[in-house]
Parts: C-alpha cells; structure tokens; sequence
C-alpha cells in the first residue's frame, strides 16, 4: 500500500505542471486579452496595464513568473476583480463548491447504492423494474432540466423549499439534488451489476448453504465487493460533479468558485481562470487518489 501510494502522488507532478502549461498556453492563445473592450482604449493605458501585469513580457517569461508563483502558493492578482487576488476570490467561492460538490456526491451515493441493491435482489422482478426504471430517468434527464423542473414543484409549486442563495441548509437541497440525480442513476447501475454478479459467485453461495440469514450473506459476504465497481466510478462522478456544479450555481445563483470561472473564461481574466482549473484538477486528482486507495482496500489485486 505505501510503494502504491508514492507512485501514485509522485505521478501527480508531472500531470499538474502538464496542466498549468498547457492551460497557461490555451488562455494566452485565445482570442481576445484582458483588456479588450467594446470602448476605444488609449494605447499608452493599455501598455502600461499590460507592464502592470508582466502581459509586456514573453510568453516563457509569462510562464516561468507564473511557475514561481505557484510554488510559493500564490496565484496571481486577478485581472478583472481590482484589488482581488485569486487566492481571495478561491478562499471565498471554494467553500460554496466544496459543499455542493460533497452534498451532490453523498445523496448520489445514499440513494444509487440502494437503489441498485434492491435491483438485484429482485432481479427480474417488480423492484428490479421500479430501480432500473427510476435510474433510467436520473439518467435521460440533464441538471440543467432537472434544476429548473425542482423549482417549479418544490418552490413555487409547494412552497418548500427556496428558490436559491445560499446561507441555510433548506438552500443546499435542490442545488445538490439536481446535481446528484444523474450520478445516482449511475451509481444504482453499477451496484446492481455489482451485485448480480457477487450473487453468482462460489463463497455466496457456500455461505447460503451454511444456512446464514439472507441479510447476513448480503451485508457481510456480497455488499463488499459488489461495490467495487462503485468505488472505482467514484473518480468519473466526482469529475463530473465539479464540471456540473458550475452550471448548477448558475442556475440556482449561488455564489460559488462556478460563477468567477465562468466569468474569468469570458472575460480573460488568466489567472483567476489558471487558478480555478488548477483547483479543479487538484481536488479531482486528489479525489480519484482516495477513491483508488477505497477499491485497494476492497481488493488489493486493484493496485497491481
């Protein structure tokens, strides 16, 4: 386990700094600057935020200073929030993300994980039909749809629940529900194919024989490794939770790290833009070790 998890955050380098420079190079590439604007810009004005910011430099120039900031754990000020630096604007909107993100996960998780359970012990039966089905629609409906369908029954239909903000846990509900659905309907699939498979096996069925209780077989013998294809989808749902989350906050307007990204890209803000992609990959990095680490645990053949 120790040699699998040093080769594992030794491997992490290399594909961060592959990520700044390759993001650092697209964001400088794109079209448009920092500074453009629909109004006639005064030449001297321009260069001398250009000089403010090092834009006056070349580009490897760009990136080593970019490089150096990093490693001394700082991102840079922010080219459209005057007075702000992005690690400020990170500090202020990560919570808001971090808490969605977990919320979204852990409702996919508590209601997927059943759902596929029950599929499989009724395998072909009425259960089985009602999970697959329900699954089926988490699966066919986007967050984008979803979100907005919630709200019309749950806020203006019944009167529930709030329409958006954020500062109470009734505000988190509906963002983390919208975002958690599709991953739910994934992770009933996998664990019903987990599970139906596990069923089958030698050891199930030596310990049926043995005369153990149904739940016994199920919850101490069967559930462990039929979660294993779970615990290695965790690292694809937690990427898409961090990409969906972004059109979430949108919708429900929360003041999350989704809206600056979305503002940063639009308005080329670079660094404020390097450093949410930098956290993004991060936290998705980091993530997927930990679930890597979950499915040693429940088979150590994983880490081969």
């Amino acid at each position: 386990m120790t040699g699998y998890l040093v080769r594992r955050i030794a491997g992490t380098i290399p594909l961060l700094l592959a990520i700044v420079v390759v993001s650092f190079l697209f964001m400088r590439l794109a079209p448009g600057g920092p500074f453009d604007t629909d109004r006639a810009f005064d030449p001297q004005v321009r260069a001398n935020l250009e000089a403010r910011y090092g834009l006056d430099e070349p580009l490897l120039a760009q990136l080593g200073t970019y490089v150096g900031g990093l490693l001394q754990g700082d991102l840079g000020p922010s080219f459209k929030y005057v007075g702000w630096s992005v690690n400020e604007i990170i500090a202020q909107g990560a919570p808001v993300s971090l808490t969605l993100g977990a919320s979204a996960l852990l409702i996919a998780l508590m209601v997927g994980i059943p759902l596929g359970v029950i599929a499989a012990l009724y395998h072909n039966r009425w259960g089985d039909h009602l999970a697959t089905g329900i699954a089926l629609v988490g699966v066919c409906v986007p967050n984008f749809v979803l979100g907005p369908v919630l709200v019309l029954i749950f806020v203006f239909g019944m009167g529930l629940l709030p329409v958006g903000g954020w500062g109470s846990p009734a505000q988190v509900i509906l963002p983390a529900v919208t975002l958690g659905a599709v991953r739910a309907a994934y992770i009933a699939r996998l664990a019903r194919a987990g599970m139906l498979d596990v069923l089958q096996q030698d050891y199930v069925r030596t310990a049926r024989a043995k005369g153990l209780r149904e739940s016994m077989v199920i919850f101490r013998h069967a559930l462990r490794i039929a979660m294993l294809p779970v615990v290695q989808y965790l690292g694809p749902a937690i990427a898409s939770i961090l990409v969906g989350s972004v059109v979430v906050e949108r919708i429900f307007d929360l003041p999350g790290l989704g809206s600056f990204f979305i503002n940063a890209a639009l308005n080329r803000d670079y660094t404020l833009a390097m450093g949410s992609v930098l956290l993004y990959s991060t936290l998705l990095i980091f993530l997927n070790l930990i679930a890597d680490l979950l499915a040693h645990r429940l088979d150590p053949r994983t880490a081969r």
